[in-house]
């Protein structure tokens, strides 16, 4: 019997290969229908995770310290929060012909200083602010760059530019620094009667941070929102 068993085996071998073999190799159709499924399902499972680590986030920001509500004045100073931007902007007149425009960015420096003991070292948060001083005329536009430190401001610039804005290089002036001592008090004197002074700074600082928080909140909330978006 061996003699038919031999020759049998070999045939049916050989039939098997011509086959298609449809229990182990589903067709075409079937496997890119599978992938397909495989690749939204992965796909699905990413979003879910952003979305969950998104609204814990979320959920954390509003437990601990969440923002307050954004003041809208500060003394004669009215107060423009710029929702959704990085700067703020306070407005006001001053006597008869003066309208005060300070254009306020959110923090956008720090230095590092030491503590008395020399040991650790605190960093310092610092915003730019810009103050444009118009008497309403032809005369230009008084434009006074200042950094504001937690509790002092510092003057960087001041110079007079056109309303226009005509000329693309106009002179500006030197360094604040460079000036005499006498004129750089007077400057600040200036300013200082008009309200801005080392307690505007305090102000830009805690309204700063409470802005931080509202605008991460938000674009947190944003993004979110995008990834939902079908």
């Amino acid at each position: 019997m061996a003699w038919l068993i031999r020759p049998l085996r070999r045939t049916l071998f050989s039939a098997s290969l011509r086959t298609p073999l449809l229990h182990q190799h589903p067709n075409s159709t079937s496997f890119s229908n599978s992938r397909n499924y495989i690749s939204d399902m992965r796909k699905s499972a990413f979003q879910d995770n952003i979305l969950r680590l998104l609204r814990k986030e979320i959920q954390y920001e509003h437990d601990h310290c969440p923002p307050k509500q954004p003041t809208t004045r500060f003394n004669s100073f009215t107060v423009d929060d710029r929702s959704g931007e990085q700067w703020i902007r306070l407005k006001r007149k001053f006597g008869e012909k003066e309208d005060i425009t300070i254009d306020v960015t959110m923090f956008d420096g720090s230095v590092t200083v030491p503590d008395s003991g020399q040991v650790q070292s605190d960093e310092q948060l610092h915003i730019t602010f810009i103050v444009n001083i118009s008497k309403g005329d032809d005369s230009g536009v008084l434009e006074i760059v200042c950094s504001a430190w937690p509790n002092t401001i510092e003057i960087q610039k001041f110079y007079v530019r056109g309303c226009n804005r005509t000329a693309n290089h106009p002179y500006i002036g030197p360094e604040f620094k460079e000036l005499d001592e006498q004129l750089q008090d007077s400057l600040y004197e200036f300013l200082e009667e008009r309200s801005i002074n080392d307690e505007l700074a305090i102000f830009l600082h805690e309204y700063m941070k409470n802005k931080d928080k509202t605008e991460f909140i938000r674009w947190l909330q944003t993004v979110k929102s995008h990834i939902e978006k079908k």
